[in-house]
C-alpha cells in the first residue's frame, strides 16, 4: 500500500476552529504521517499527485499516477508510481482565486480551513481584542466568500467562537458581528434546509439558525455573493440583483472549493481528463450526471459505490467526488450570479464513503467481482457537533443529527428525512461531546493501542 500527501502532517480539521480563536494550538490538532504509516508497513510520499494514467503508458503495463515531490531536498522532482487500484482522497482546491481579495495569502480575509490560516485568524482576533480594551470599536464578518461556497457549517462554528471570544474578554459590546452567507435561509447548510426535533418540538433549521444568533446579538445577511474583497470592505451580490458594501476589521470567508487539477491522460497520450472528471475538476463516480430539472433529481442520482464507470480499479471518496447535482435548489439573480450553496460531503459522511470503498477494494481482492458495499448520501445520515464556545464549564456546542443528508421524499414525503433520527440540540453536553472525540479521533488516527475497536 502507498498513500500519496503533498503535506507531512495530518489535520483534525474540526478543530481548526479552536485554533482560530486561541483555544488549541496547530501543535494539537496535526501530528506527522509518516511515523503512523510506518507502524502498518504503508509507504508514505510526501508528493503531490498531478496527473493518473489509468491504462498505462507505452513504458508501463500497469497504470500509474504521476506526483511531483514536495518534501524538503525533493521539491519540484517528479515521479510515477504504480497501482492495482486507486482511491482519489485528495479533498478539495481551497479555490480563494474564485473571488478577487479572498483569503489570508494574497487577500484581505482569514480562512480557517488549515491549521495555518487558523492560526492567522487568531492573531488578528487578538490584536481587535487588545484595540476594543483600549476603547475601539470592532466589525467581525463571518461566512462565506463566493456564491457558490459550501462548508457553511465551519463559519457557522467560528461566529459563535468569536463570539465566545469577546465575551470572555468583556468587550462583546464594543463588536458588531455580522454573518454573511450564500444560504438561501439560514440553517440551509446546502442540505435544501432541515427540519429537526427540539426538545419534543418540530421546527426547522432556519427557526434554530435564527435564534442562536438573535441570542447573540448577531446579524445576518443571506442570499448574498461576494464579489470582491478589499482593505477592510467587501462587496457583495444578492438574489434579487441588489449590491452592497459591507466594512470590517475583522472578516472570516469560506472559500469555494474545486477539484485539486488532476489531469488524465489514455494509453497513447491522449488527455482523457473530461472522461474521468466533471468541469469542476471533482472525479465522476457512479452517479446520474445526465442534465434534468432541478425538480427531477432523485435519490437514485447519488452515488452508491464511488467506482469510476469508466474505470473499475478507481474509487473516489469524500470531497474528491463529483455531486451529480446540489440539494439546495440553484439559484441565480437577474444578473445570472449563482447564489446557491453547493452539496456539502465532508465529515460524517466522508467516513462512511471511505469506509465502504475499502471494504469493496477489501473483497474485491478476495474475489468478488465488484464493490460489495454502498454509502449512497441519501441511504447514510450525518451527526454534527458545531462549537459555539469552548470552555469546560461554559462551552456549548450545537448537536445536530440528519438522516439522511440527501432527503428522501420517497420514503419520507413530508420532510424528506426521518424525524425520529434527525434532531438537535444546544448546551453543555454537546461541547464535552466535541472535546472527546477530538482526542478520540485524533487517538484512533495515530493508531494508538485499541484503536481498531473505537467507532469511526
Amino acid at each position: 500500500m502507498v498513500v500519496v500527501s503533498p503535506k507531512p502532517k495530518w489535520n483534525w480539521i474540526p478543530s481548526n476552529i479552536w485554533v482560530g480563536v486561541g483555544e488549541m494550538t496547530e501543535e494539537q490538532v496535526t501530528f506527522d504521517l509518516e511515523p503512523v504509516y510506518k507502524k502498518i508497513n504503508v509507504a508514505f510520499h510526501q508528493a503531490r499527485a498531478v496527473s493518473i494514467n489509468p491504462e498505462g503508458s507505452e513504458g508501463h503495463e500497469k497504470p500509474f499516477v504521476t506526483v511531483e515531490y514536495t518534501e524538503s531536498g525533493r521539491e519540484g522532482e517528479t515521479g510515477e508510481i504504480e497501482y492495482d487500484f486507486l482511491v482519489n482522497a485528495t479533498g478539495p482546491k481551497l479555490n480563494f482565486g474564485a473571488t478577487p481579495g479572498l483569503g489570508p495569502d494574497e487577500g484581505y480575509s482569514m480562512s480557517v480551513c488549515t491549521p495555518d490560516h487558523a492560526s492567522k485568524a487568531n492573531a488578528l482576533l487578538r490584536e481587535c481584542i487588545q484595540a476594543m480594551k483600549g476603547g475601539a470599536t470592532k466589525t467581525f464578518v463571518v461566512g462565506t466568500g463566493h456564491g457558490m461556497c459550501t462548508c457553511q457549517g465551519a463559519a457557522f462554528e467560528y461566529i459563535y467562537n468569536i463570539d465566545h471570544a469577546l465575551r470572555e474578554a468583556r468587550v462583546r459590546d464594543k463588536a458588531r458581528i455580522v454573518w454573511i452567507s450564500n444560504e438561501y435561509e439560514l440553517g440551509d447548510f446546502g442540505m435544501g434546509g432541515v427540519h429537526i426535533t427540539r426538545g419534543g418540538y418540530l421546527t426547522n433549521g432556519k427557526v434554530f439558525a435564527e435564534s442562536l444568533m438573535v441570542e447573540r446579538d448577531i446579524e445576518w445577511i443571506t442570499r448574498a455573493a461576494v464579489n470582491k474583497v478589499e482593505p477592510g470592505k467587501l462587496q457583495y451580490e444578492l438574489l434579487d440583483g441588489t449590491t452592497g458594501e459591507l466594512e470590517f476589521d475583522f472578516a472570516m470567508l469560506i472559500p469555494p472549493f474545486s477539484g485539486v487539477g488532476l489531469k488524465a491522460y489514455g494509453k497513447s497520450g491522449a488527455d482523457i481528463t473530461d472522461q474521468v472528471f466533471a468541469p469542476n475538476g471533482f472525479m465522476k463516480v457512479d452517479a446520474d450526471y445526465n442534465p434534468k430539472a432541478f425538480e427531477d433529481w432523485s435519490k437514485e442520482d447519488w452515488p452508491r459505490t464511488y467506482q469510476s464507470p469508466k474505470y473499475s480499479n478507481i474509487f473516489a471518496i469524500g470531497i474528491a467526488f463529483a455531486p451529480p447535482h446540489p440539494i439546495s435548489k440553484v439559484m441565480k439573480s437577474p444578473n445570472g450570479t449563482q447564489i446557491s450553496p453547493t452539496p456539502p460531503r465532508t465529515g460524517m459522511p466522508s467516513a462512511a464513503i471511505g469506509k465502504a470503498v475499502a471494504g469493496s477494494i477489501r473483497d474485491i481482492l478476495k474475489g468478488a467481482s465488484g464493490p460489495t458495499h454502498t454509502a449512497s448520501m441519501s441511504e447514510i445520515g450525518a451527526a454534527c457537533l458545531a462549537s459555539t464556545g469552548s470552555d469546560i464549564f461554559k462551552g456549548t456546542a450545537a448537536s445536530m443529527i440528519v438522516f439522511p443528508v440527501v432527503p428522501d421524499y420517497e420514503t419520507y414525503p413530508e420532510y424528506g428525512r426521518n424525524m425520529d433520527l434527525t434532531f438537535g440540540e444546544i448546551g453543555l453536553a454537546g461541547h464535552w461531546m466535541k472535546y472527546i472525540l477530538h482526542h478520540v479521533f485524533i487517538y484512533q488516527a495515530k493508531l494508538r493501542p485499541g484503536w481498531s475497536i473505537l467507532p469511526d
